[in-house]
């Protein structure tokens, strides 16, 4: 009942910030100018809002767009507003293993460093079909290919640590949707059927395998005394292009819970929040709503199938993927 009296009213939580707070005023005075962050999907939506407010406060953003056209007009609105932005675009189908690893490929040849991973690229909703790898789409762009993303840039983020001593960041947008899921979570022995498919609860397995995967990204990087923090999530009700699916839904659902709906600069506060503010230092393998700290689900928690998508996901990639 607090979460949803804060998320009507808009009061702050222990943070300092709430439900209407906007990135910009959750990352008010931090300096990043000596960061370097990479967005997924930051050329639309909450991904741009992220991408021009980092940018604001000096971090060099790498936009990883499936649409790289779109993306430098996203580019040229922020740099418009921001005459010192530092924003470059790189192609990134996260649909395609083949693009992943030349989106990774390609940044490590820029030989920059990495501070900060923001995994925020998704889709929701959609129809069953497969990837062109043969997964099923919202599982293989949602989960695996932020999944393979995140293992391909990780070296990289290791060795900036070690040359600049500042703690790398990584954040897994995933979504309230998360407790909506299969039956036990993943359909593990049915992650590519038809049969049995479900889109909102397809949706909800992707968003539950980002706090997963993030939670056992962290164990692990503990574990080895990596100074990497890995964080969740939930940006909020935003009306953006993720909805394109669903609109009609969407829009007749908003008509009835307005007060619960968010605007962009306020869908993109918490990814900001967790992405750079001070008071986040050291802060790992939690879930963030409204710039506060909450508990997800059960599933969510569970070490064990952390650990069993963990081992599915590198199997399923290592299936898919052609020498």
């Amino acid at each position: 009942m607090v979460g949803i009296f804060s998320l009507v009213t808009g009061w702050p939580g222990p943070s300092g910030f709430g439900s209407s707070s906007t990135a910009e005023q959750v990352t008010q005075g931090i300096d990043g100018t000596n960061l370097t962050a990479i967005i997924t999907g930051g050329a639309s939506g909450i991904g741009l809002e992220t991408s021009r407010v980092l940018a604001l406060r000096g971090v060099h953003v790498i936009i990883g767009a499936r649409n790289v056209k779109a993306a430098n007009e996203a580019k040229k609105t922020i740099l418009t507003e921001i005459e010192t932005a530092r924003v470059d675009v790189l192609e990134l189908d996260l649909c395609s293993i083949r693009s992943i690893r030349a989106f990774a490929d390609n940044f490590i040849a820029l030989n920059l460093p990495l501070n900060i991973l923001i995994n925020n690229a998704g889709i929701m909703f959609c129809p069953f079909q497969l990837s062109q790898d043969g997964i099923e789409v919202q599982f293989a762009t949602n989960h695996i290919g932020h999944f393979l993303l995140t293992e391909l840039l990780l070296d990289k983020m290791k060795n900036t640590v070690k040359t600049t001593g500042i703690q790398g960041r990584i954040v897994n947008l995933s979504s309230i949707a998360h407790t909506h899921c299969y039956k036990n979570g993943i359909r593990f022995d049915h992650i590519n059927a038809k049969e049995g498919y479900n889109d909102k609860r397809a949706y909800g397995q992707s968003k539950l395998a980002n706090i997963l995967h993030a939670n056992e990204l962290s164990r692990r990087l503990q574990e080895g005394g990596v100074n990497i923090t890995v964080n969740s999530v939930h940006p909020g009700l935003i009306m953006t292009p993720l909805f394109r699916h669903s609109a009609v839904l969407m829009n007749f659902l908003k008509f009835f819970s307005f007060f619960l709906w968010k605007n962009v600069p306020q869908g993109a506060a918490t990814t900001c929040y967790v992405a750079l503010h001070p008071r986040l230092k050291g802060v790992t393998a939690k879930y963030f709503v409204d710039c506060n700290e909450m508990t997800p689900s059960s599933y969510a928690r569970d070490e064990a199938l952390a650990r069993k998508l963990w081992d599915f996901s590198h199997e399923l990639i290592n299936s898919v993927s052609k020498p």
